[in-house]
């Protein structure tokens, strides 16, 4: 009896359901983080606020940032098999949504691994210290509020990722071998670019705000979508 999960399209079906299921774990504490422990630190009283950054938010960032790393392999494993075991072209409808959603969320992978776990890091440690009797960390308070804008910018950019990366097979980009994909890929770039840079470098903004950060997630993505579908067809 041969099993059919034991062929190429089986190892493509679990490397599909892992990135799945692994990007349920990675973005889950991502809303978690900004929809709801969020709003409960703001009313929270100093003991609560202690007990959440000494013993529960070091558990669950362990959660979320080795979420993000294997959604981040899963995601790249599948994507170079698919590209050159079942030969699908990057350059094809499904493949510039794939990458346009990979491009949001591979700088999500970065965010997690390069600001916001190395900024909550400092956060922890401050919290610790003051909650054995010591100072907290001059440095704590612009770490905290570093992670937090990188983290509101993941939240922002989860939503054209989920989209786009839906989109690859129920509504792929509208691709022909007249298509400008050097626009396309150059104003997708441009964007990317500028919110990228605030979220190292910049200030909240509308992402001050859950209803902020939402209303702002739908709103880049119809751009985006306007975007690829406008410059496609120049």
């Amino acid at each position: 009896m041969n099993l059919s999960i034991l062929s190429i399209d089986g190892l493509m079906m679990l490397l599909r359901w892992l990135h799945f299921f692994f990007g349920v774990m990675w973005i889950g504490h991502l809303y978690y983080f900004n929809f709801t422990q969020g709003a409960f630190m703001g009313e929270a009283d100093a003991a609560a606020k202690s007990g959440v950054l000494t013993k529960l938010l070091p558990r669950a960032l362990w959660w979320f940032r080795w979420g993000a790393m294997w959604t981040f392999v899963t995601g790249f494993v599948y994507l170079a098999l698919k590209s050159h075991l079942q030969h699908v072209p990057l350059n094809s409808g499904w493949g510039i949504s794939i990458l346009i959603g990979a491009l949001f969320g591979i700088s999500m992978f970065l965010n997690v691994w390069l600001i916001i776990w190395p900024k909550q890091q400092v956060v922890i440690k401050s919290a610790t210290q003051v909650a054995a009797g010591g100072a907290a960390l001059p440095e704590a308070a612009a770490s905290g509020a570093a992670a937090l804008l990188a983290s509101r910018t993941n939240t922002l950019f989860s939503i054209p990722m989920l989209f786009f990366m839906g989109s690859a097979s129920h509504l792929p980009a509208p691709v022909t071998p007249d298509s400008n994909m050097s626009l396309m890929w150059g104003v997708v770039a441009l964007i990317w670019a500028a919110l990228q840079f605030n979220a190292v470098k910049g200030k909240l903004g509308p992402l001050a705000t859950i209803k902020g950060v939402i209303t702002s997630g739908f709103v880049l993505t119809a751009v985006l979508y306007v975007a690829v579908e406008v410059c496609l067809s120049l």
